[in-house]
């Protein structure tokens, strides 16, 4: 089975994906800084894992920068040497705030591009030209009401959003440079929710969460008072901005399917969106929390944040007949599974 390094590995969509393509049986490599991850997710990942399985399961582990060349080229150069060569990456790690892109925008510059150009020009000395990159839908222009293809204009309205395009970018250059050897997918996330059914991973972030689902989830295990919902008065059906929510699970997937399209196909590169295509409001949201998980949450109404859109829905016909990929989970199941994580987890991962 192929051998793919994963930067990023013990965040949230990169745990998930981790725990899926070792129960396929690939063998990962796992490098993260543990700025805003913990350890504790591949622990949880291995005895997840290890309860179906007869072969140990070993997750190795690299704590340090992706922008680090020499700790990232060690890494590549020791499974070189042990004739085990590095096959392909699946690069999450990155910053991903909206809300503080604004405040720093040197520090996602910094981050998210410059660290990352770092990564692919070590991929490159290696001959690992297999790449699964975590893109957003923050690249897109604003839209009121169309949903999204991966033809739609891109005009990303944030600093972080506009790292992901520049990303892009970059490997669209690397890719006509030497357009016989890359075979990349850019993966255009919508908003992942919930959590892996067991409730033994989930989203676990150390900074203050500025996404809308772990807020929810702090309110009501009474980490946070109440949940802040930046405005009423989007052109929406109830004045709420309007997202595709989609199971982290159902993006797990996706990126088992892209990592399989690459090593069957030749040279090639694909931008892809990940989302449900349907989109739901704030409050259709909070409703069907509240309704399946039978609690309360006191909310505030507060100004618009800048940065935030009205619409934001996929278009995902693309992934389906590309990658034959298509999310299966629904929003009840998103919030139980979501839920299960944070009240078996109080604290995250850390000892409760």
């Amino acid at each position: 089975m192929r051998r793919l390094l994963i930067t990023g590995g013990t965040g949230f969509i990169g745990s998930h994906t981790c725990l899926l393509l070792l129960s396929k049986g690939y063998e990962l490599i796992v490098v993260d800084s543990l700025i805003n991850s913990s350890l504790e997710s591949l622990k949880r990942i291995r005895n997840l894992v290890q309860k179906d399985s007869f072969n140990e399961i070993k997750i190795p582990f690299f704590k340090g920068d992706i922008g680090d060349y020499k700790f990232m080229n060690d890494i590549f150069k020791k499974y070189k040497d042990q004739n085990k060569p590095i096959e392909g990456v699946i690069h999450f790690a990155g910053f991903k705030s909206i809300s503080e892109s604004f405040e720093n925008p040197f520090k996602y510059y910094e981050n998210n591009v410059n660290k990352s150009i770092n990564l692919f020009k070590i991929m490159d000395i290696y001959e690992c030209r297999t790449l699964v990159f975590s893109s957003s839908a923050t690249i897109y222009a604003n839209s009121e009401n169309s949903f999204f293809s991966e033809n739609s204009k891109i005009a990303p309205s944030s600093p972080y959003g506009h790292t992901k395009y520049i990303l892009e970018e970059i490997l669209n250059k690397i890719f006509k440079s030497n357009y016989k050897k890359w075979r990349i997918i850019n993966l255009r996330y919508f908003n992942p929710i919930g959590a892996h059914p067991s409730g033994d991973i989930g989203e676990n972030p150390l900074q203050k969460p500025t996404n809308l689902f772990p807020l929810i989830n702090q309110v009501a295990i009474g980490r946070l008072k109440k949940l802040n919902i930046y405005g009423t008065n989007w052109p929406t059906k109830d004045g709420t901005a309007i997202r595709d929510y989609i199971h982290v699970m159902d993006i797990a997937e996706g990126h088992l399917e892209a990592v399989k399209n690459l090593f069957n196909n030749q040279s090639q590169i694909l931008s892809v969106n990940l989302g449900r295509g349907i989109g739901t409001s704030v409050f259709e949201l909070l409703e069907i929390f509240q309704d399946v998980n039978k609690c309360l949450i006191p909310y505030e109404i507060k100004q618009k944040r800048i940065g935030d859109v009205a619409f934001a829905v996929a278009n995902n016909e693309k992934a389906i007949s590309l990658l034959n990929w298509v999310p299966k989970r629904t929003l009840e199941q998103c919030c139980i599974d979501g839920w299960n994580w944070q009240k078996n987890n109080p604290l995250g991962y850390e000892v409760n």
